[in-house]
């Protein structure tokens, strides 16, 4: 199974762009969404190093929670 991470775009490049999420920045491609119009403050899904979908910041916080649950149910001991 893939994930896509959501991050937000600090800054743009022509094609790239330096992204951030939870502290952590990469850059990335835009070429993906070329014909799409993106600005610094928006929120894209990232796949091995591309933007591959423009996204609403509502989306990327329910994304990230989901994503911090899972990393918690992962990290607390099996009671079982």
């Amino acid at each position: 199974m893939c994930l896509a991470i959501p991050m937000q775009i600090k800054e743009i490049n022509g094609f790239n762009a330096r992204c951030e999420a939870k502290g952590v920045e990469r850059d990335v491609s835009l070429f993906l969404l070329q014909d799409t119009e993106l600005t610094t403050g928006d929120y894209v899904l990232i796949h091995v190093g591309y933007a591959i979908q423009k996204i609403t910041e509502s989306h990327a916080r329910s994304a990230w929670e989901l994503y911090d649950e899972m990393l918690a149910a992962i990290a607390e001991p099996d009671n079982a």
